[in-house]
C-alpha cells in the first residue's frame, strides 16, 4: 500500500494549498488506492520522519520500501504508472515533462514569493515596498503562460500531469484576482479542477482539518 504524510493542520489561508494535493490528485488520476500518515511539528522534527524526509517537509511518498520525497518527483513516479497523466509516446511524454518542470521552475517560483508576503509579512515596511514588483513579476509570467494556453483546452492535446502540477500552482495566487484576471487561465484552472480525481483529492485533504 502506498503511504502518503500529510499535515494533520494548518492554518486556514493554507488549507487546499499544501503540496500532498498534487500527489493526492496524481494517485486519484491513476487509479492507485493510498493510505495517508497525519504528521505534526514533533513528526517533523524527528529522526525518523527526517531519514525520509531530509528537510521535514510534505509530502513524503512511500511503497514496498521506496521513499520519495518533492512533489514533482512523486507525481512523475506516479505518473509513469497511468497513461491518463502521461501519454505513452516518446514525444507527449516529453511535453508533460516539460510542462511539469515549467509549472514548477517558471510558475511557482514567481508566485510564492508573493504569497509569502501576502500572508507572513503583510505589516512590514519592507514588504510593502518589495510587493509591487512581486506582483508585477506575477502578472507579466501569467501572461505569458495564456498566451501559449490560447485556445487550448489544456497546454497540450489533452490532460497531463504537466497540466496537474500547473493547476495547483496557480492555486497559490487563489487569494488575489492575478489569475482571474487572465480570463483564459481562470477557465483553464476550473477545467483542471472540475475533474472527479482533482475534487476528491481536495475533499479529502481538507477533511483531515476538520477533524481537529
Amino acid at each position: 500500500m502506498i503511504t502518503i504524510s500529510a499535515f494533520k493542520w494548518v492554518p486556514p489561508f493554507a488549507q487546499g494549498q499544501v503540496r500532498d494535493l498534487r500527489v493526492r490528485w496524481a494517485l486519484e488520476e491513476a487509479g492507485l488506492p493510498y493510505q495517508v500518515r497525519l504528521i505534526d511539528a514533533d513528526d517533523q522534527a524527528s529522526p525518523d520522519y527526517r531519514a525520509q524526509q531530509p528537510f521535514g517537509q510534505v509530502p513524503m511518498f512511500e511503497e514496498n520500501g521506496l521513499v520519495l520525497f518533492e512533489t514533482g518527483s512523486i507525481v512523475l513516479h506516479i505518473g509513469a504508472r497511468s497513461e491518463v497523466l502521461v501519454p505513452a509516446d516518446d514525444a507527449g511524454r516529453a511535453r508533460a515533462i516539460t510542462w511539469l518542470f515549467a509549472a514548477l521552475n517558471s510558475i511557482e517560483v514567481v508566485l510564492q514569493p508573493l504569497a509569502e508576503l501576502d500572508f507572513f509579512f503583510p505589516d512590514q515596511e519592507w514588504a510593502k515596498l518589495r510587493r509591487p514588483d512581486a506582483e508585477k513579476a506575477v502578472k507579466r509570467r501569467l501572461a505569458e503562460l495564456a498566451a501559449w494556453l490560447g485556445d487550448r483546452e489544456y497546454l497540450e492535446d489533452r490532460f497531463t500531469v504537466g497540466d496537474l502540477m500547473m493547476s495547483t500552482v496557480l492555486r497559490i495566487a487563489s487569494h488575489t484576482d492575478l489569475v482571474d484576471a487572465e480570463p483564459k487561465l481562470k477557465a483553464y484552472q476550473g477545467r483542471c479542477e472540475a475533474r472527479p480525481a482533482f475534487q476528491l483529492a481536495l475533499r479529502d485533504q481538507l477533511a483531515s482539518f476538520e477533524k481537529r
